[in-house]
């Protein structure tokens, strides 16, 4: 199964640490990422830039609404995703558990994908609302005979 991975930090507290604590820490976290992509869990991840350089995107009667960096405040910021191959939940805590960011303070949400292996061993109305919308799309676009082309549009 392939699971998102949140990763939270404060940047009060990152901003604290000595820069040799920071390297540190840094070593440690992509030592570990090391041994889940060797481990063939790691699939992919980045990490983000700051949060007052990001976007919010609303719409609020029929217009877009943008406002700089994160819409809700909190002290804790998303600092990077990672996408993981587990065999399940249980399976995505214990290899997350073990992250050396979770010892210096950081947090992660592991949310499963709705993916298509995961699409096919589920009834339709299981799926969350996203995924159903997803998959009515995609059946809509294969019962089109015709194939309209975006390239360009996004």
């Amino acid at each position: 199964m392939k699971f998102i991975c949140l990763g939270y930090f404060n940047p009060d507290t990152f901003d604290s640490m000595s820069e040799t604590t920071a390297h540190a820490m840094f070593d440690e976290c992509f030592a570990y990422d090391d041994v889940l992509r060797s481990n063939g869990h790691f699939t992919g991840g980045e990490a983000l830039e700051r949060a007052d350089l990001a976007k919010s995107i609303r719409s609020k009667n029929g217009k877009v609404i943008v406002t700089d960096g994160p819409f809700i405040e909190t002290k804790e910021i998303i600092g990077g995703i990672l996408i993981l191959e587990a065999r399940d939940m249980d399976h995505a805590v214990e290899l997350m558990s073990k992250h050396p960011a979770a010892r210096w303070g950081s947090s992660w949400e592991i949310f499963p994908t709705a993916d298509e292996s995961r699409r096919q061993t589920r009834q339709p109305r299981s799926l969350p609302v996203p995924a159903r919308m997803f998959q009515r799309i995609q059946q809509e676009r294969a019962s089109i005979s015709g194939i309209v082309s975006l390239q360009g549009e996004c």
